[in-house]
């Protein structure tokens, strides 16, 4: 198939296993817009804010992951209790010939802790619904009418729901979702034509734990060290270690390291006595502030697989922007 170098260097760089489902999607900066990860985290900035993200996968490589995100969030009583987070978010995913579009509406109900309104405690719920599409147009079989491929692209909706806990304090952050719920049921098959299903492309549950902290370093510097893990229990645990040095409230600058770790033992290392390689990529990181309601941010991927030698790493560019009058926002940034 014309896509079938991606397949083979994907298989390469990971193990001598069955890929059964496709992996959530992955944004190196999701440290700006924790939304993505964590429903709970609607309304946080305590500012209406839309997030635009665009990641460019492994470059140079066919049919490598393109990825997009919109999301607008907010507080839906922002001049009483802000109690009320609520955000829209939608994703769109291009693997090869396979590809994965999700819209969600997300919901708070933000706690206030003390009395001066510094800690907050969310628990968030999104319902939403996955488009997920096979383009048969684009596969090239050996044999022609292979019954497992289909004629052209097929299509199919999934709806999915997703919760989280999120607390913050000016010191530090934690949060725990799980996502996919119902994306993750091999119950029920995707896709069926000419008598055949497959199953292959479904994401599959995960839960999530991200955590964070802000470090006075000296007047004007900070210090934002952070962690994502992420657990889907087929393979390796995800692990993504950030950190990021903080100039003037405006300017962001550092690094992250994403890598696999071993929490238990996994189904394919049981059945195999295999393990996975689990050296990922090294990123670069950096975000300014063009205006106190404008960011632009920018990453770079280095990947440390076996796929390093064909492809010319992984790019990824973030916009954002507040929205409202100059007086009604925060006088402090928000740094989660």
């Amino acid at each position: 198939m014309k896509n079938i170098r991606i397949v083979i260097w994907i298989l390469a760089a990971v193990a001598p296993f069955t890929v059964r489902a496709q992996q959530n999607i992955q944004f190196t900066q999701y440290i700006f817009n924790s939304l993505s990860v964590n429903p709970a985290y609607a309304g946080y900035k305590e500012d209406w804010f839309g997030q635009l993200g665009m990641r460019s996968q492994w470059v140079g490589l066919d049919g490598a992951p393109q990825t997009g995100l919109l999301s607008v969030d907010g507080l839906l009583d922002r001049a009483t209790y802000k109690r009320h987070g609520l955000g829209v978010q939608v994703n769109a995913d291009q693997l090869g010939p396979q590809s994965a579009t999700s819209l969600y509406l997300n919901y708070a109900f933000r706690l206030r802790l003390n009395d001066e309104d510094t800690q907050r405690l969310s628990f968030g719920i999104g319902a939403g619904v996955t488009q997920y599409g096979l383009n048969g147009t684009l596969l090239d079989p050996v044999n022609t009418g292979d019954p497992i491929v289909p004629p052209n692209r097929i299509n199919n909706f999934v709806p999915d729901i997703r919760f989280g806990i999120y607390y913050y304090n000016p010191v530090w952050y934690a949060g725990v979702s799980v996502m996919d719920l119902l994306s993750g049921d091999q119950s029920n098959n995707i896709f069926r034509w000419d008598n055949t299903t497959t199953d292959n492309i479904r994401r599959k549950r995960h839960i999530y734990f991200i955590g964070g902290a802000l470090i006075n370093l000296s007047e004007g510097t900070r210090l934002r060290p952070s962690l994502m893990l992420k657990e889907d229990f087929k393979g390796p645990t995800s692990l993504d270690l950030n950190a990021m040095f903080v100039f003037g409230d405006r300017f962001w600058i550092g690094g992250g390291w994403r890598t696999g770790v071993t929490v238990f033992k996994k189904d394919y290392e049981r059945l195999t006595g295999n393990t996975l390689n689990k050296r990922n990529a090294i990123a670069a990181i950096t975000q300014l502030y063009v205006t106190p309601s404008l960011r632009i941010g920018y990453s770079y991927d280095y990947i440390l697989s076996q796929l390093s030698s064909v492809q010319n790493g992984s790019h990824e560019v973030t916009l954002g922007i507040t929205f409202g009058h100059r007086e009604q926002r925060l006088l402090s940034p928000r740094f989660f």
